[in-house]
C-alpha cells in the first residue's frame, strides 16, 4: 500500500522505497542493507585501529623500557597511562559498575541504529563510531584488569597536559560531534518555508 506522503508527493513507491533485496529485515523501522554495509564496517575498522594502536604504542614503548615517547615537542607525546575510570577518572576503580554501563550503552547504540528509522549516513557513521568506542575501551575492563590504556598526552597550554586518551576516546567525541551536527542540520532543514505546490 502507498504511503500517503508518498501520494502527496507525487512520486511512485518504487522511487521512495529501495527494492526489497535491499530493504531490511526488521521491516520498515529498521535500517536498509545499504546502511548496514556503512555501519558494520566502520565500526569493525574503528574497532579494530583502537586495539591495534594499544598493543603497538604499548608493547613498543614497553620493549624499550619507556613510559613515554615525544612526537610533537611541547604539544604532543605517547605517554603510557592505565586508567582504571572514564573519563577524567570518573569512578574511578569501579570496574564492574563502568563495564555494565559500557555494555548498557552498547545495547541503546544498536537498538537505535536498528529501530530509529531514519536513513541518515552521519547518524549510522556516528552510532557505529560510538559503538567501536565503547567496545574498544570495553574490551580493555574486561581482558586489562579494568585498566584501559591510555596513550596520547596532548599539552594544549604550557605545563597543562588534557588527560591521557586514545582512539577509542576520539572515536567517541567525533561521535557525539556528528550527531550536534546533524541535529543543527535537521533543525535547519525543518526551518525552511515549504515550496509552494503548482
Amino acid at each position: 500500500m502507498t504511503d500517503d506522503r508518498e501520494q502527496k508527493a507525487g512520486f511512485p513507491s518504487s522511487v521512495i522505497r529501495p527494492p526489497p533485496a535491499l530493504r531490511s529485515p526488521l521491516g520498515e523501522a529498521g535500517p536498509s542493507v545499504l546502511r548496514h554495509l556503512l555501519f558494520w564496517p566502520v565500526f569493525a575498522a574503528g574497532l579494530i585501529l583502537d586495539l591495534w594502536s594499544k598493543n603497538a604504542v604499548f608493547s613498543w614503548l614497553g620493549s624499550q623500557g619507556r613510559a613515554g615517547f615525544t612526537v610533537i615537542d611541547g604539544f604532543l607525546r605517547l605517554q603510557l597511562v592505565e586508567n582504571s575510570g572514564a573519563a577524567f577518572g570518573i569512578a574511578a576503580g569501579q570496574r564492574w559498575l563502568l563495564i555494565a554501563v559500557s555494555v548498557a550503552a552498547m545495547v541503546v547504540v544498536i537498538a537505535v541504529f536498528l529501530f530509529a528509522g531514519t536513513d541518515r549516513k552521519i547518524i549510522h557513521i556516528a552510532l557505529a563510531l560510538f559503538a567501536a568506542g565503547v567496545s574498544g575501551n570495553l574490551y580493555d575492563r574486561f581482558f586489562n584488569n579494568g585498566l584501559v590504556r591510555d596513550f596520547i598526552d596532548v599539552v594544549y597550554w604550557p605545563g597543562r597536559h588534557w588527560p591521557a586518551f586514545n582512539v577509542a576516546d576520539s572515536m567517541l567525541c567525533i561521535a557525539v560531534g556528528l550527531l550536534i551536527l546533524s541535529g543543527f542540520s535537521t533543525r535547519q532543514s525543518s526551518q525552511k518555508p515549504a515550496q509552494p505546490q503548482t
